[in-house]
């Protein structure tokens, strides 16, 4: 990838694609059910407009205009670029915030205007307006109102403004304030981390010398929330390199959207991939005869790959066969030109990484944060940089040390400006030009940094010793029967785990058993069941780490009800408190 020096603020990226590879099919979505698309000329025009109507309303550079969007679409980056070029601050909100959140974080980041995709969305911030400056709300949907997306257009019709769009765009430095990310935190207040355009846009460049995709005839699938950092640098990669960007129509759908639009690359959550490894498991378990025996030879043989022909040629051989039978046809469910997937947010199951990599669609796992906008270091297959087990090579320009309790420091030009309006969090974060991640890990002989735990998780059982919770669940999800699961046991004398099943095997498994359930919590069989796959388990670990009692949780997990963030990590504090009663059934049982 050669870095062009005349981008060096966010909105230059579609400007450079006009310049180098303009593009039909930039922007792509679906509207009733047809997929339509947006030309990068059309996407510049767009975003210009924007800019003039937001100068016909009075914003001046410095002013935040906060965005929620409840599915990834053209708008929000047409905004994205109309907000950051006249200098001001996109502040994007996750649409799965409480109202509680919204009036904190639209009041905190003194946004002046909103723009949210839906009415569902429009309601719960009109509700909250009154606690905060918003002068209006705006919404993406096209109606005849005085706050559809085509009065606001409407209001950027003015060509006089365009030669003041052009100075301001001039004026804007690499260094200013680009956006503010709160982070939906697992824990206590959201923050905004401040980011500027000098922040993502080293770090657009710096991970792209490790992602091996060449040429701009490239397609891509946009679905992690688009608030968030990962989704947001990767997006912003994708149009310096020309690629189409092609929006799923929801989480939910982006099984059959991987197979309309057939992407060459695609960023990913390690529950995602779970969720697709699951359902290549189901429809394996479904074959039957030669077929099925086929299937389960190939998935054993890739669960012991090993990277550059590690395991001699007797192994590659057999490889080769299992990629011709069975591999190809996982590729093909996922669209069929995969070239690889990056994963970032939490974890990855080493054991996934292995499975997906010898099936030809390797899993390059990034590692980062918001406050690090966000990648500290990538994987990458080439030059030996892929290891197992690892979260790879810093990359350049970024400094990593390790201090003396393992806590991971990083120094670099992706480190944020700070906290917004809290500069007592902002210097307890950034020691001496050092961010403290509040993760754990080392980096080994070679280079490769492995993350061992979060630092805020681990926790110490009254006998003192310590677990590393991460560790032990990534460890209990690799059973079928298990959905989610989170490891408790701060300060009590073992630890234990409060278990989600999967709903869907379950049910399964118990028709195969001509078994009836009837209360999925306090089932006697599949309690048993559920405890041998414990056994199982705890038999890879050190007494004091085993699993010593369970409880299975009568609910899903989800997002709405609080359980997980909108990247579907856990909020360990929320479960507890909701699963108190069966914390306390563990530990104090009467």
């Amino acid at each position: 990838m050669h870095i062009s020096s005349k981008v060096t603020r966010l909105f230059d990226f579609p400007y450079h694609q006009l310049q180098n590879y303009p593009q039909q099919d930039c922007l792509v979505s679906k509207e009733n059910n047809e997929w339509k698309s947006i030309s990068t000329q059309k996407y510049i025009e767009d975003a210009n407009t924007i800019s003039k109507a937001l100068l016909n309303l009075g914003v001046n550079p410095g002013d935040k205009i906060a965005v929620i969007t409840s599915v990834n679409q053209p708008k929000w980056h047409l905004l994205d670029i109309g907000v950051m070029q006249i200098g001001a601050v996109n502040v994007p909100l996750y649409p799965t915030f409480s109202e509680k959140d919204y009036a904190y974080i639209l009041n905190h980041s003194d946004s002046m205007y909103c723009f949210v995709s839906d009415d569902e969305l429009y309601q719960k911030v009109i509700k909250v307006q009154g606690q905060t400056q918003l002068k209006k709300v705006f919404t993406f949907e096209e109606l005849e109102t005085n706050y559809g997306w085509n009065s606001f257009l409407s209001l950027g019709k003015d060509e006089t403004h365009q030669t003041t769009v052009n100075e301001l765009k001039k004026t804007i430095k690499p260094s200013d304030l680009a956006t503010i990310i709160y982070t939906s935190g697992t824990t206590g207040t959201p923050k905004g981390v401040m980011l500027s355009h000098h922040n993502i846009v080293s770090n657009v460049f710096a991970v792209g010398k490790r992602l091996n995709l060449q040429g701009n005839q490239k397609r891509v699938i946009s679905y992690l929330p688009i608030c968030h950092i990962f989704e947001r640098a990767a997006s912003y990669y994708c149009q310096y390199m020309g690629f189409e960007i092609h929006f799923a129509e929801s989480i939910d759908k982006v099984g059959e959207n991987l197979r309309e639009i057939k992407p060459h690359f695609m960023a990913v959550v390690p529950r995602l991939l779970e969720k697709v490894f699951d359902k290549i498991i189901d429809k394996g378990s479904n074959l039957t005869g030669l077929k099925k025996r086929l299937f389960f030879w190939a998935l054993q043989l890739s669960e012991q790959y090993k990277p550059y022909k590690e395991n001699g040629w007797w192994y590659e051989f057999k490889l080769s066969i299992a990629r011709k039978l069975i591999f190809s046809k996982w590729k093909e469910a996922l669209g069929g030109h995969l070239e690889f997937m990056l994963a970032g947010s939490a974890p990855t199951q080493a054991r996934l990484v292995r499975i997906f990599t010898a099936a030809e669609i390797p899993v390059f796992e990034g590692y980062g944060l918001t406050e690090t906008s966000p990648a500290i270091s990538v994987t990458d297959m080439r030059n030996n940089n892929f290891k197992i087990g690892t979260v790879g090579k810093v990359i350049e320009n970024v400094t990593v040390k390790i201090a003396e309790d393992g806590e991971i420091l990083v120094n670099g030009p992706n480190v944020m400006m700070g906290y917004y309006k809290s500069p007592k969090k902002t210097s307890e974060s950034i020691v001496d030009n050092y961010f403290h991640t509040g993760d754990i890990g080392e980096l080994d002989n070679e280079g490769f940094l492995k993350i061992t735990d979060r630092k805020k998780e681990i926790f110490k059982t009254s006998g003192g010793k310590y677990i590393a919770p991460a560790i032990l669940e990534n460890e209990l999800k690799k059973s079928r029967f298990i959905e989610q699961v989170m490891v408790i046991g701060e300060g009590e004398k073992m630890p234990a785990a409060l278990i989600q099943v999967a709903s869907e095997f379950v049910q399964e498994w118990s028709k195969r058993h001509n078994h009836t359930i009837t209360d999925i919590a306090s089932d006697e069989k599949l309690i048993k069941r559920i405890q041998k796959e414990i056994d199982f388990c705890n038999e890879k670990f050190g007494k004091w780490e085993q699993i010593k009692r369970f409880e299975i949780t009568s609910d899903e997990w989800t997002t709405n009800s609080g359980h997980l963030t909108p990247t579907l990590k856990m909020r360990r504090k929320i479960i507890l408190e909701k699963y108190n009663s069966l914390h306390q059934k563990i530990y104090n049982p009467q």
